[in-house]
């Protein structure tokens, strides 16, 4: 019986076992492609073009036509519609900003601007005897293509004394990417104010049949801070601020630093609260200084 029994439980065994389902191999679904959306350029986050404030308290209200905000990404300005010409631009550098992207010259009217408003072109200063000066310069933005091609947008742009923008001013911007690639990161704030320069053709106050106004004086100011996050919190007393004025003419000094002055002489030539987000303890001394450096 016993060797009965164990001869049924091994059959049965045997028949269940054989019952059972193969395991099935399959091959997963195809999956949609994963699409990655482009990186959207900064505004609001930690590192803003406007971290450490506007300093013309400008709006996108098209009814501030003195004082328009556009935030085109790689830095945020303040237009002047009457002027043609932004009042400020401000932005924000770092080791990254820099890439490998050539310089585009993709001059353009800003799309951006109200419909009604009359928008600079490329060619609008041609003839005049001045330059096609960059607020935020091309070489701050050469990480990619748009990036570059976003200083190029007219709204950006200030008729400027071609021995200005090739000389001082150039200089400093060059001076400015060596800090950065020596371990900094820079917020930089510069802009125009009074009427009248003069270029290669001699003295003028507008250009484009009277529609842009040629600045008298070109200012920059420049807060260099070590790499780093929490920037605002890291301004201190001691932090470094570069400021200049430069007269928009042709007959200047190559030598940026016999140009600068205090954010405060600059505040009151234009009117601007520069480093309004910055407390007001610390904008009373580094306000106050002039770079030695």
């Amino acid at each position: 019986m016993k060797n009965k029994f164990t001869l049924l439980f091994l059959s049965a065994i045997i028949f269940f076992s054989s019952c059972k389902k193969d395991a099935i191999l399959t091959t997963p679904a195809p999956q949609p492609p994963i699409v990655v959306p482009p990186v959207a350029p900064p505004t609001d986050a930690t590192d803003s073009t406007l971290l450490l404030g506007n300093p013309s308290s400008a709006t996108d209200n098209e009814a501030d036509f003195g004082n328009y905000l556009m935030k085109e990404g790689y830095y945020s300005l303040s237009y002047n519609r009457d002027r043609g010409t932004p009042n400020w631009v401000s932005w924000h550098v770092v080791y990254t900003d820099f890439g490998s992207f050539a310089r585009q010259n993709d001059f353009r009217a800003n799309p951006n601007l109200p419909e009604t408003w009359y928008k600079v072109a490329a060619t609008s200063y041609s003839a005049s005897g001045f330059d096609r000066g960059h607020v935020c310069p091309s070489s701050d933005r050469t990480s990619t293509l748009e990036a570059n091609s976003a200083t190029f947008l007219m709204t950006n742009i200030i008729p400027q004394a071609p021995n200005n923008n090739q000389g001082p001013w150039a200089s400093l911007e060059t001076y400015c990417r060596s800090l950065v690639q020596a371990g900094n990161e820079l917020y930089v704030i510069a802009g125009v104010y009074g009427e009248g320069g003069v270029g290669n053709s001699g003295a003028a106050t507008t250009v484009d049949n009277g529609k842009v106004t040629v600045p008298s004086n070109l200012w920059k100011v420049i807060v260099v801070l070590p790499d780093g996050a929490n920037d605002l919190s890291r301004v201190k007393n001691n932090s470094r601020v570069i400021s200049v004025i430069m007269p928009n003419i042709n007959t200047i000094s190559t030598d940026w630093r016999s140009f600068r002055t205090s954010v405060d002489y600059i505040e009151d030539q234009t009117g601007y609260d520069v480093l309004s987000k910055v407390s007001t303890s610390i904008q009373n001394v580094i306000e106050a200084k002039v770079d030695d450096l």
